[in-house]
C-alpha cells in the first residue's frame, strides 16, 4: 500500500513535483479537432482566444490509417502555435489496450510536452489505468526535463470505471477532472439507444390515468421526458468534488438540435459540472453561454453576500430567507464569475453592469 506521506513526491527521478491542487483555469469548452485533417488543422490558430480547451483528437475519431498521421500533426500544430494565456492545449490519446498509445504518450511529451497541459485517457476502467499513466509520464517527464507535471483527465465510459469513480478521482494528484463518454458507456451498459448523449423520448414518466373518464388507461395523457445520464453525472460529480478535480459532460452528437444540447449542457452545468464537449464550431457558443453564470444570477450573489455581513444568522431578502448555506452557494457563483471575467472582457462588462442598481 502507498503511503499517503508519498503521494505527492514525484514518481521518477528527475520528474517535477506533483501539483498539490489543480489549477482551477476556465474549460467551459473542450473543442475536438483532428490533427490529421488539414482543413481542421489550419483553422486552429484561429480559434485560440476564442475557446477555452483545444484537444487534438487522436483516438475514435481518427482512422488507424491515420493514427500517425493524427499524432505528428499535433506535433507540428502545437510547435507552430502561440495559445496563448487564455487556451490550454490538451490531446486525447488512444485506448491504453491499443497498439498507438505508447507511442502516443513517448511522442508527445518528448517533443511537445512543454505545451501540453492535459491529456486526456480513454475508458479509464479503475485506479490502475492512472497509476500506469502516471509512472509513464513521471518517466518521460523526465527525460524531456520538463519542468512543471502535464495532467491527466479520465474519461467515464465504462460500467466498470462508474464503479470505481470515486478511486479513479483520487488515484493521482495529476488527475485534473473527469468526462461523462455516453455512447461507449451506453454501449458497456447494454442500453438501448444509439444516441450520442442526450436524452431518448422512450425514457419517461406518464401522467396517472384521469379519474371519472371512460377508459381513462387509454385517455390522452402528459408524458414527461428523462434525463439518462442524471445518475451518472450526479455521481460523477460527487467523485469530482470529493477529490477536488473538475467534472464535465461529454459529447453532444446531434449537432442540428441545437436546443436540446444546451438543455443538456444546463443540466450538467446545474448539477455541477464546469465544461463539456464541443464537436463542432456552434457548439462552442452554446458551451460558453451555458457554462458562465447569467449576469441575473452573479447581480443575486452579490447581494446576497452584502446582505449577510459576517455569513452568519439569516435575513429576508425580496421575501426569501437567506441563510448562512445560501451564502456559500453564491460565493460558487461570485467565484465562478471572478475567473472567467478575468480571462474573458465582454462577461467582465456583463458582470460588471450587473452590479448597478445593486442594494435598491
Amino acid at each position: 500500500m502507498r503511503s499517503p506521506k508519498d503521494f505527492f513526491a514525484p514518481l521518477a527521478v528527475g520528474a517535477p513535483a506533483p501539483v498539490r491542487e489543480v489549477p482551477a483555469r476556465p474549460s467551459r469548452m473542450i473543442h475536438f479537432f483532428d490533427p490529421s485533417n488539414p482543413k481542421m488543422a489550419a483553422k486552429v490558430p484561429d480559434l485560440v482566444g476564442t475557446v477555452d480547451v483545444l484537444l487534438g483528437n487522436l483516438e475514435d475519431a481518427v482512422k488507424a490509417d491515420n493514427k500517425e498521421a493524427a499524432r505528428q500533426g499535433l506535433v507540428d500544430i502545437a510547435k507552430a502555435t502561440d495559445f496563448g494565456e487564455h487556451t490550454q492545449l490538451w490531446t486525447r490519446i488512444n485506448a491504453l489496450d491499443s497498439p498507438w498509445v505508447l507511442d502516443d504518450l513517448t511522442t508527445l511529451v518528448t517533443e511537445i510536452g512543454d505545451r501540453l497541459d492535459v491529456i486526456m485517457v480513454p475508458k479509464v476502467q479503475g485506479p490502475e489505468d492512472i497509476h500506469y499513466v502516471d509512472r509513464l509520464l513521471a518517466q518521460l517527464e523526465a527525460r524531456a526535463g520538463l519542468t512543471r507535471p502535464i495532467l491527466v483527465h479520465a474519461i467515464l465510459e465504462t460500467a466498470r470505471g462508474v464503479a470505481n469513480v470515486e478511486a479513479i478521482c483520487g488515484a493521482s494528484p495529476r488527475m485534473q477532472g473527469i468526462s461523462l463518454g455516453p455512447a461507449d458507456l451506453a454501449a458497456d451498459r447494454r442500453m438501448k439507444t444509439t444516441r450520442v448523449g442526450g436524452g431518448h423520448p422512450g425514457y419517461l414518466v406518464r401522467q396517472d390515468p384521469p379519474a371519472g373518464v371512460e377508459d381513462a388507461v387509454n385517455a390522452e395523457r402528459t408524458i414527461y421526458q428523462q434525463d439518462l445520464w442524471h445518475y451518472t453525472i450526479a455521481r460523477m460529480v460527487d467523485a469530482c468534488a470529493m477529490h477536488g478535480i473538475f467534472p464535465y459532460y461529454g459529447p453532444f452528437g446531434d449537432i442540428k438540435d441545437v436546443v436540446a444540447c444546451e438543455d443538456q449542457f444546463r443540466n450538467a452545468f446545474l448539477l455541477g459540472c464546469v465544461g463539456t464537449w464541443s464537436l463542432h464550431p456552434v457548439q462552442i457558443e452554446i458551451a460558453k453561454r451555458v457554462f458562465s453564470p447569467s449576469a441575473e444570477d452573479v447581480a443575486h450573489a452579490r447581494r446576497v453576500k452584502a446582505a449577510m455581513g459576517d455569513g452568519t444568522g439569516a435575513v429576508m431578502l425580496d421575501g426569501k430567507m437567506e441563510d448562512d448555506a445560501s451564502l456559500k452557494q453564491c460565493l460558487v457563483i461570485l467565484e465562478l464569475a471572478d475567473r472567467l471575467s478575468a480571462n474573458d472582457p465582454e462577461l467582465a462588462e456583463l458582470y460588471a453592469d450587473s452590479s448597478d442598481g445593486e442594494g435598491e
